[in-house]
Parts: structure tokens; C-alpha cells; sequence
């Protein structure tokens, strides 16, 4: 028996290590200008472990999301490494290879209880030995460390929730298996002393913190419903069935309270907007294409794109939506049909489709129709499936007696060449996030009928830089490919302004007002550029417009004080410099400033 464990621990730490050094070149990316800012170098509230930063993480919707464990998790990288990106990467890196390790225990243990119930029930499947056990568990966790499509997940800082997420997700499913292998049905005990069992208490608290880090770990108590079905058997009858749905009832409540709180995040934000614009039968189209693309993206990793912009035309009657409904159709009616012999096919299925329909775009949040960072989760169906087929295939030559000599070579020099090969699409992929040049660069080249998403962020990164006139240019190309894009007329107007066109700058700051009244940037920017241009009184009404939109505005605080202070009205500058730093205590020449005013 310990020579049994010592093995599969050997597996799952071998999986994991392999994972970690495959992704090492991460470690000298950059951060990019892709929700980067808003989670770590943009964000004030991570720069200090105290009750600021709980009482920001638990009580707003920063980046449009409520996931205070996330938020914990960048202020303590912040804590040990500051702004060095290398720190940041690699707690990412640690945390997937954790997962990795996790993923090697989850299949073996679900195979364990399987194999214990199909005995419990008089049937002993002669597959499920420890070598196929060993080998279904080593084939899918590395498909889960390896695969190229969860590089976005990995080399991303801000996706660090993706991880988060996986972990506490997969500690909960290992508890929960733990349980069930201490009850051969639900009805075997007492329905209220399960509820006070400790694993099962254990699952209900790793299930929280994965809610906690991202709330797509909504799906959890349905996926748990599908193991109850299948492989663990234990829902045979309406009783059963009851039971083991109550059981599911404090795991559901947690799931209604986070998709509550996830809405309101998501609306604050402003990232439904796009939902009303497209109608439910279209919604359905997309999601039943991207179940079926994402599948072909695990198949053949070519071709990965950070960023799927959403179609503009979706007809139910082109062929690049009839046949992933087909698929989708088809591969749910094979299932069903193969049920009643094999329950397998229907329960992978189930899970996959099930994890993914909280990023489908039935509810459309953002401006994109797909990610690969979606697949983190769901991707372990598919994988499980390719690691059975690899058990079963090795156990069935291997069974050919004039083979015997032949077979581990050969699997030996197969098993290599997709390792070498899958990690070689995985490490050119982590080049795409080298920094925020090849990020953009990439979408452009890989989408060269526009994306002005992308265009208008690398001209962000060029104003970054000091590289104005290509930044100008990045930012025209994007309103050519989208007029009206007020983001773009506002960082236009920087661009226009650090090279001194002031006048220039002002149109394009009114532009941007124009079309997204209550932009506080676009006031904040044109309050400057009427500071610049000596109207200060003109700055003095936007930066209070500024402050009336968005009141914790540190900088339009700051700003406003110079100004006070420069009229000669020291008290009303003062106050600002106070209101400033209440909201930005770490920022030196704003302190300065006001010592210097409090000691008059």
C-alpha cells in the first residue's frame, strides 16, 4: 500500500514539476495593459495588508467582479515583490502547477471510488488496474499542465482568479469524493449528520474561497449532482436521488449568492451593455459554436488568440453556426444512446458543457465571444477522456504477449514526442504575453480585419512608452475600424497633448465627453489640458466634475489643490490635499505639499 501511494505521489509531483519548468520562461514577462493595471500596477488598494484592503475587497466591485480572495492573493504578491512581475508570474506558475498535482489525485481518486462501488455492486471492471489507474491519471494531468490553451490562463498576472478558482475547486471535488467513499448510498445515514461530516464541511469551505477567487465555480453543485449519477452511482432511485439533491442545497445557496453578487459586479461596470444589442437566438449560436471550437482548439492547439472579438454578423443559416448546432446535437444524442452500456460519454459531456455555461455568452459580458482562459476547468472532461483511451489502448497491446518487449518503448518514445512537442506550442504561446507590444502586435497580425480593441491598446502601451506618433496612429486606425470608441478620442487627446497640441487635445477630450457623458478620465484629462492652457477656473469646474463622478479621484484632488494653492486660497487647498491623500496616503509630494501648508 505505501509502495502504491509513494508511486501515484511520484506521478502527481512529476506531472507538476514538469508543468512549472515548462511555463519558467513566464517568468520574464512583463506585465500587459490588459486588466493588469486595474489588478496590480494601476491599483492603490493592494499596496497595503490592512483593513483598506478588506474593506475594498469585500465591499466593491473592483475590475467589474467581486472576488476578494483574488484581491488578498495580488496584495500579498505586492507585499513580498513589489512591482517586479517576476514575483507576480510566479505565484501564478506555483499555483498551476498545484493544480496539476491536484488533477493527478482528482482522477485517480474518482477511479478509486468507481472501482469501489462497481465492486460494492457485484462487478469488477478488469480495465481499472493501478497501472491503467496510474496511467488515465499521468496522461490527464499532463494534458492539463501542458495544453497551449491554458497559457492565457498562466502567463496572464490578472487571470490569476482563473487559478485561484481551479484550486479551491478541485480541493472541494477531492473532498467531496473522500466523503462519498465513506458512504455506499446516500441513504446509508442519517440525513442531518451527514451535514456535519468533515469532509463534506471541507468541500463546503474550499467551494466558498473558489467563489471567493471567481465566480465561474458556480457550476460546482451541478457537477457534483453529475458524480453523484455517475461515477459514483449513487442516485438509483427517486429517494436517492432526493437525498443527494439536499446535500447539494448549502452548495447552491453559495452558487445563487455569488451569480447575485457577480450581476450587480458585471452591470456596475458596465460589461452587459453589449447584451441588450444582441438577441438570445444569436446568444445561442455563438455558444453552441464555441462549445464545439474550444474542443477543437484541445484537439489541435493552432491558432490561439488571446482575444475572439464577437462576430458582427451571426445567421443561423451560414454554415459556420448550422454545424456546430449539428455537432453539439449530435455528440449529445450519441451519448444518450450508448447511456444505458456506457454512462461515461453522457457524464463527461455533462460536466463540460455544464462548466462552460457561465462563459458561453448566453449572459454576454464584454466585447468577446470566446477565451481560451475558459477551458481552464472544463478542459478536464476532454483530457480524462484521452487519458482513458491512452490506459486502455497501452493495457490492450500490452496484453499481446509478443509485443511485451515492444510496447514500453514504444509508448516511452510516443509519450516523449507529444510532451516535447505540446510543450514547445505551450512555450511559443508564452511568448505571445511577453509584454504588451507582442500581446497587441499578435491580435493585429492574427486579425488583420481590425480588431480596434487592439489597435487602441497598443497605442496605450506606445503613449507608455513616449512613442507618440505611433500611439497617434494606433488610435485613428481604431476609430477608422470603430467611430465613436470614446476611449480612443480620450487617449488620442493625451497622445496630442504630451507632444504639446493642446487644441487638439481639448477636441478630442470634448469629443470623448460627447459620446460617453460622465467620463470621469475624459474630464480629468481635459481639466489638465484647461490648466495648461492657463484657464484655470475652466480646470477648476472639470476637476470638480471629476470629483462628483468618481470622489476618491486622488490625482483630481491633488490637482485641484495646486491650483487653490497657486489662487492663494490655502484653505481650500489644504483640504484637498487631505481628501487626496485619505485615498492615496503613499504619495510623497502631495505630503510634502500639505506639511509645508500646515506649518504656515
Amino acid at each position: 500500500m505505501k509502495n502504491l501511494l509513494a508511486t501515484r505521489f511520484n506521478i502527481a509531483g512529476l506531472a507538476a514539476v514538469l508543468t512549472f519548468m515548462v511555463f519558467l520562461p513566464s517568468l520574464q514577462n512583463e506585465f500587459v495593459n490588459w486588466d493588469d493595471n486595474l489588478y496590480v500596477y494601476e491599483n492603490s488598494f493592494i499596496r497595503s495588508l490592512d483593513t483598506q484592503l478588506l474593506k475594498s475587497s469585500l465591499g466593491g466591485f473592483h475590475a467589474y467582479n467581486w472576488h476578494p480572495l483574488t484581491w488578498l492573493s495580488h496584495a500579498l504578491d505586492y507585499a513580498i515583490w513589489g512591482m517586479n512581475p517576476l514575483g507576480h508570474h510566479l505565484t501564478n506558475n506555483i499555483l498551476h502547477a498545484c493544480n496539476t498535482l491536484l488533477v493527478v489525485f482528482l482522477v485517480v481518486r474518482l477511479m478509486e471510488v468507481f472501482k469501489k462501488t462497481a465492486g460494492n455492486r457485484g462487478v469488477s471492471p478488469s480495465f481499472l488496474n493501478e497501472r491503467s489507474i496510474g496511467i488515465t491519471g499521468a496522461v490527464t494531468g499532463l494534458l492539463f499542465g501542458l495544453h497551449p490553451v491554458h497559457v492565457e490562463s498562466v502567463a496572464w498576472v490578472a487571470e490569476r482568479k482563473d487559478l485561484l478558482c481551479g484550486f479551491f475547486f478541485l480541493l472541494s471535488i477531492i473532498k467531496y469524493t473522500r466523503y462519498v467513499s465513506q458512504i455506499s448510498a446516500p441513504s446509508s445515514i442519517n440525513t442531518a449528520s451527514r451535514f456535519f461530516n468533515k469532509d463534506y464541511l471541507c468541500a463546503i469551505g474550499f467551494f466558498i474561497l473558489s467563489l471567493l477567487s471567481k465566480p465561474m465555480a458556480v457550476s460546482l453543485p451541478l457537477v457534483l449532482l453529475i458524480l453523484d449519477w455517475y461515477p459514483f452511482r449513487r442516485t438509483k432511485s427517486l429517494r436517492t436521488s432526493w437525498t443527494a439533491f439536499i446535500e447539494k442545497l448549502p452548495f447552491l445557496a453559495l452558487t445563487l449568492m455569488s451569480a447575485i453578487l457577480t450581476m450587480f459586479a458585471q452591470k456596475a461596470g458596465g460589461t452587459m451593455e453589449q447584451m441588450q444589442f444582441i438577441p438570445l437566438s444569436s446568444r445561442l449560436l455563438v455558444a453552441a459554436k464555441s462549445l464545439i471550437v474550444y474542443l477543437w482548439k484541445m484537439l489541435v492547439p493552432l491558432d490561439l488568440i488571446p482575444f475572439y472579438p464577437y462576430p458582427k454578423h451571426i445567421s443561423p443559416l451560414s454554415s459556420e453556426y448550422i454545424l456546430p448546432m449539428v455537432f453539439v446535437a449530435g455528440i449529445t444524442a450519441t451519448c444518450l444512446a450508448v447511456m444505458r452500456k456506457n454512462k461515461l460519454w453522457i457524464s463527461v459531456w455533462s460536466y463540460y458543457v455544464i462548466t462552460m455555461v457561465p462563459v458561453l455568452g448566453i449572459i454576454q459580458v464584454g466585447i468577446q465571444s470566446m477565451a481560451d482562459r475558459y477551458t481552464y476547468l472544463p478542459s478536464l472532461g476532454p483530457f480524462l477522456i484521452v487519458g482513458l483511451m491512452a490506459a486502455r489502448v497501452y493495457e490492450r497491446v500490452a496484453a499481446l504477449h509478443r509485443w511485451r518487449v515492444i510496447v514500453p518503448v514504444a509508448s516511452l518514445f510516443v509519450s516523449l514526442a507529444m510532451l516535447i512537442s505540446m510543450s514547445y506550442a505551450t512555450i511559443r504561446q508564452i511568448g505571445i504575453w511577453k509584454d504588451s507590444f507582442a500581446l497587441w502586435n499578435y491580435i493585429i497580425e492574427k486579425k488583420p480585419s481590425g480588431v480596434p480593441f487592439a489597435h487602441y491598446n497598443l497605442g496605450v502601451a506606445y503613449v507608455s512608452k513616449g512613442l507618440l506618433d505611433l500611439a497617434i496612429q494606433q488610435f485613428q486606425e481604431a476609430l477608422r475600424l470603430k467611430p465613436g470608441y470614446a476611449e480612443v478620442h480620450n487617449n488620442l487627446g493625451v497622445a496630442y497633448a504630451s507632444k504639446g497640441l493642446l487644441d487638439l487635445a481639448t477636441q478630442q477630450f470634448q469629443e470623448a465627453l460627447r459620446l460617453k457623458p460622465g467620463y470621469a478620465d475624459a474630464h480629468y484629462n481635459l481639466a489638465i489640458a484647461y490648466e495648461s492652457k492657463g484657464l484655470s477656473d475652466m480646470a477648476i469646474e472639470q476637476y470638480q466634475m471629476v470629483l462628483g463622478l468618481k470622489p476618491g479621484y486622488a490625482e483630481a484632488h491633488f490637482n485641484l489643490g495646486f491650483i487653490y494653492l497657486t489662487n492663494g486660497s490655502i484653505d481650500m487647498a489644504r483640504t484637498e490635499f487631505e481628501l487626496g491623500l485619505r485615498d492615496k496616503p503613499d504619495d510623497y509630494r502631495a505630503r510634502q505639499i500639505l506639511n509645508s501648508i500646515l506649518s504656515k
